[in-house]
């Protein structure tokens, strides 16, 4: 459900802060699919709920008896505080269990959203100062949103004994299957503080406190604290949030900016523990508005970070609303692509993810409408999040929005209950996915080679006093990687800046870390041992500048990453338009298919580098501005490190720029890089047809889906690594045949149509 423009979030929500378990018991192992849409009984968009009359039984079971004949396995419903609890400890489940009784009559599991963001008027009564509160110190009024701030420990029990009675409920139905605890974390969910500039959240006394405990934690003495803030305090009372930039230091804001990080994380953890006091078994999940990614931790109503918030429950998803509300704000494939790979790798260790939202209808804001969803973008969207690892498919909504800015948006069926072709589509998908439920629960997308470094921390520097200045560079640097390897159908993944300071990387070959400029010493040496072990890496311009403190090291690249790269920085220029680069050595796997003019194009920054006194370093291009060495390769240990003088990624987005798509290409040769599938159409930018591969006992899953609106043939060439017989049957169409390997590869030919899928189960003789 998405309640802000795509470029400017104000998405704002009631958090809640208890003590919570940092990770889930155990990895949740699900013997279910779930392909739902959202529907709460009428026609009511969430989180209202319809007034219960002596028609609603009957209404709504023939709205649940249309959801199963469509072929959907459950419905997603919701529960909202303030009309569960409209006095305190008096709650008032009777729309919960109407659904629940009539789901279970039809057939249909039930899924609960829940909410808290419009919270009862007793909380603002009983507890008057537990409102929201900007930097300012203006108090935040609460009309339907966006409730108070459980910080208050009178309103996190309020809330968590809401989560713990609404478990209590739902457990009593055996057609219950699981949980979304918080839609699109922020702060603050679903208001606009437009009359308060930048208004930056939450600076209310509980809020302040339990900032202060964090930095306890961190500085443990009074002493070390003042020494890292360049400040005087006298008693930690005294220690509040900065509100404001000075040119001194900056390590103040990257603590609250973190800490925010980390609340938000808390925050849904406690949320789990609640829920898990009188629900021991059931998925428990939560989905983001769209993934951080895209999101900048200057937001002042509160970034998340979608690493941090999988660890705390079962599966983490993502909002999927890719014609949002306006014809020029249509997602082209890369970002279709690059959401659901952002949000499958941040569930890497949990085996799946979800998608909490997907786009059901037209978008509408007030004026704004999206041009019309169709049955094939239905197949595209969903057939691409299952082949990129989803266990879950959430359809926003059965009806369209009754009320509310969206009024008349993102229904499956019209207004007044009538069918279309796009939801009797969508239920085909539903039942194809029902159909073979084990397989898609068992299958799992095929292990990238290839990492892209993602560093909210290198979001941050020059604090909040820079926070407008190249506010994409980090996503754009990203994606301008991301798309080559995508577009080419090379299984990508992103890892966390944390993964390199402790994680296993032993499955990647390449990382690639654009856009490093605020780094960890710890991160600084897990890169070191990658590369000692055997690993490539590539990283662009003032690799590692700054620390987290916002010190910058006494070389470039710092924290002795210069001993692996070989090289320390000579000179930087600054340029907003592009900077070329020479390339002066043509054998190398990573320049030798570079067509044409030789040239590669950075932007922002161009940087020449002076190799190391004893180092073994080969030069692959010149900056143009100097002529001095501007992208090198360095031997270390077993492995390789490059170093590129500039925002090549950047540069490379959202324009491809074809030597840099031959260069980003060449990384993968130089790391050596194994392709299992490879196809005819790689490369097409302009509307790719997407191969993926998953795995499972028995052989291989194996996704085609056309992106473009022409029928395109195709041709797929697996690696099996044994000539043999294979079966093959495509679960759409319910194709059967077989195919023989030669030189251990499969091929497989065929017709798609524009905006259309095909999976094919492919089993050896």
């Amino acid at each position: 459900m998405k309640l802000y423009l795509f470029s400017i979030l104000i998405a704002i929500y009631l958090p809640i802060q208890l003590q919570a378990q940092q990770t889930p018991d155990q990895l949740f192992d699900p013997d279910f699919f779930p392909f739902s849409v959202w529907y709460s009984g009428g026609d009511a968009r969430a989180p209202m709920l319809s007034a219960l009359t002596e028609e609603s039984r009957t209404e709504w079971r023939s709205d649940l008896q249309q959801i199963k004949n469509l072929g959907f396995n459950t419905v997603r419903t919701w529960v909202e505080w303030q009309r569960a609890e409209p006095r305190p400890g008096e709650y008032n489940f009777e729309n919960l269990r109407l659904l629940m009784e009539l789901a279970d009559e039809v057939g249909l599991r039930v899924f609960i959203q829940m909410y808290v963001d419009s919270a009862p008027d007793w909380v603002g009564k009983q507890y008057p100062t537990a409102k929201f509160q900007t930097q300012s110190g203006v108090m935040i009024e609460s009309q339907s949103a966006p409730g108070f701030c459980t910080d208050h420990d009178g309103v996190a029990e309020a809330v968590h004994n809401f989560y713990t009675e609404t478990a209590r409920v739902a457990n009593e139905y055996s057609n219950f299957y699981g949980w979304d605890l918080w839609s699109e974390p922020h702060i603050i969910n679903w208001a606009n503080i437009d009359y308060v500039q930048n208004a930056q959240f939450c600076y209310c006394p509980y809020t302040q406190s339990k900032f202060r405990e964090w930095l306890r934690d961190k500085y443990h003495t009074l002493e070390n604290l003042n020494t890292a803030w360049h400040r005087g305090f006298e008693t930690w009372e005294d220690v509040s949030p900065p509100r404001f930039s000075t040119i001194l230091s900056y390590t103040d804001y990257l603590d609250w900016k973190t800490f925010i990080y980390e609340k938000l994380q808390d925050d849904l953890g406690a949320r789990y523990d609640a829920v898990r006091e009188a629900d021991h078994h059931n998925v428990i999940t939560s989905h983001a508005a769209v993934s951080s990614i895209i999101i900048s931790p200057h937001l002042g109503v509160g970034a998340t970070d979608d690493f941090l918030m999988a660890d705390v429950v079962d599966f983490y998803g993502v909002s999927l609303y890719p014609k949002h509300n306006h014809p020029d704000r249509h997602w082209p494939a890369w970002r279709v692509m690059n959401m659901m790979d952002f949000a499958r790798s941040a569930n890497k260790d949990k085996g799946g993810w979800y998608v909490g939202e997907l786009q059901a209808g037209i978008g509408t804001i007030a004026l704004l409408i999206s041009d019309p969803v169709t049955p094939g973008d239905h197949n595209v969207w969903a057939w691409s999040a299952i082949a990129k690892g989803a266990k879950a498919i959430n359809i926003y909504a059965y009806y369209p929005m009754s009320s509310g800015y969206e009024s008349g948006g993102y229904g499956l069926v019209n207004q007044d209950g009538t069918v279309t072709e796009r939801a009797i589509n969508s239920g085909q998908i539903a039942r194809t996915v029902d159909d073979y439920m084990e397989l898609f629960l068992q299958s799992q997308p095929e292990k990238a080679q290839v990492a892209i470094v993602y560093n909210p921390l290198a979001q941050m520097v020059g604090g909040a006093q820079r926070r407008f200045e190249f506010p994409g560079g980090h996503h754009d640097s990203l994606m301008g990687y991301y798309r080559v390897f995508a577009e080419h159908n090379i299984p990508v993944d992103f890892i966390h800046r944390r993964d390199l300071e402790d994680g296993d990387l032993s499955q990647y070959k390449l990382i690639l870390m654009p856009w490093s400029l605020m780094f960890t010493r710890d991160a600084a040496d897990g890169v070191k041992r990658f590369v000692e072990a055997g690993g490539y890496v590539a990283a662009e311009a003032r690799l590692a500048w700054n620390d987290e403190r916002g010190y910058a090291s006494d070389r470039i690249p710092g924290m002795g990453l210069s001993d692996v790269f070989g090289v320390q920085e000579n000179e930087v220029f600054m340029r907003e338009d592009e900077i070329i680069f020479n390339v002066v050595n043509h054998t190398h796997p990573a320049t030798r298919k570079i067509p044409g003019n030789p040239g590669l194009t950075g932007t922002l920054y161009g940087a020449s580098a002076t190799p190391l006194e004893g180092s073994n370093v080969t030069i692959l291009a010149n900056l143009g501005l100097t002529g001095d060495p501007g992208i090198t390769v360095h031997t270390y240990g077993e492995g390789e490190a490059m170093l590129i003088g500039t925002f090549l990624g950047m540069a490379n987005h959202p324009e491809l720029i074809e030597e840099n798509v031959a260069f980003i290409l060449g990384l993968a040769e130089w790391a050596g890089i194994e392709r299992k599938v490879t196809s005819s159409h790689d490369g097409n930018s302009e509307a790719p047809v997407a191969i993926r591969l998953q795995e499972h006992d028995n052989g291989w899953l194996l996704f085609a889906i056309n992106h473009g609106y022409q029928l395109k043939e195709v041709e797929i060439y697996l690696k099996t690594g044994e000539d043999s017989i294979y079966s093959i049957h495509e679960l759409i169409h319910q194709t059967r045949f077989e195919a023989g390997a030669a030189d251990g590869t499969v091929a497989i030919q065929a017709g798609l149509h524009g905006r259309s899928a095909l999976v094919w189960n492919i089993n050896k003789q």
